[in-house]
C-alpha cells in the first residue's frame, strides 16, 4: 500500500514510518512532487488535517494522511490551540511563541495544559480521524534543549522533565503524535486482514 504523509519534515516522516507496518510504502510531499504550501485555514485541528489530506488526494490522487497539532492551555480557554505554530505571528517562531505564552500566563497559577494531535486519513472515498492527547502543565520558564515548539515549557503528566529534556525515544513513544499515529497504524492493519 502506498500512502502519502502530507509533510516535508523528515524527522516526522522517519518517526511515523517506524510506527507503520513494513508493507506500507510511505511517501512525503517531496516524493510526489508537491511543492505547494498547503493552506491551513480551518479553525480546528481536525479541519486543518482534513484540508491537507484532501488537497493531496484531490490534486495528486494518492491516499494520504496529514496531522495538525496544538497546545491547549486551560487558563487561556484552550489557546493557543489551532494557532499554536503562529501564536506570536506568521513566522512560526518557537521562541516568540513561548515568550508570548509565558507573558499571557503571567500571574496564573493554573498551569494545566495538553498537547493534542489529530491525524486525518483520506483513503479511497472515506475519511477517518485519529486523535492523540497528552496532558501536562506549563512551567514558568524554559527547560531543556531538545525537541521543538513548546517542548521546553511542557511537562507531561507522570514526568518531572519537559518534553525538551526527555530522551528523544521516550518523548516520541509517549507523545500526542505517537498516540494518534498508533491509532492510525492499528486502523490500517485491520484493512489487511
Amino acid at each position: 500500500m502506498k500512502l502519502v504523509f502530507a509533510t516535508n519534515n523528515m524527522h516526522k516522516l522517519t518517526e511515523v514510518s517506524a510506527m507503520l507496518n513494513a508493507d506500507i510504502s510511505l511517501l512525503s510531499l517531496k516524493d510526489i512532487g508537491c511543492t505547494e504550501d498547503i493552506p491551513e485555514t480551518a479553525d480546528t485541528l481536525e479541519g486543518n488535517a482534513l484540508l491537507k489530506a484532501r488537497f493531496v488526494k484531490q490534486k495528486y490522487g494518492y491516499d494520504c494522511f496529514a496531522d495538525d497539532t496544538g497546545l491547549e492551555v486551560e487558563a487561556l480557554a484552550g489557546a493557543p490551540g489551532v494557532f499554536s505554530a503562529r501564536y506570536a505571528g506568521e513566522g512560526h517562531d518557537s521562541e516568540a511563541n513561548m515568550s508570548k505564552l509565558l507573558s499571557e500566563m503571567e500571574g496564573t497559577t493554573n498551569r494545566k495544559a495538553r498537547f493534542r494531535t489529530v491525524v486525518a486519513l483520506a483513503l479511497g472515498e472515506e475519511e477517518h480521524l485519529f486523535e492523540g492527547i497528552v496532558g501536562g502543565h506549563i512551567l514558568y520558564e524554559r527547560r531543556g534543549m531538545a525537541g521543538f515548539g513548546y517542548d521546553p515549557l511542557f511537562v507531561p503528566d507522570g514526568y518531572s522533565q519537559t518534553f525538551a529534556e526527555l530522551a528523544g525515544g521516550l518523548k516520541n513513544s509517549i507523545s500526542h503524535r505517537a498516540l494518534a499515529v498508533s491509532k492510525l497504524a492499528e486502523f490500517l492493519s485491520t484493512l489487511r486482514k
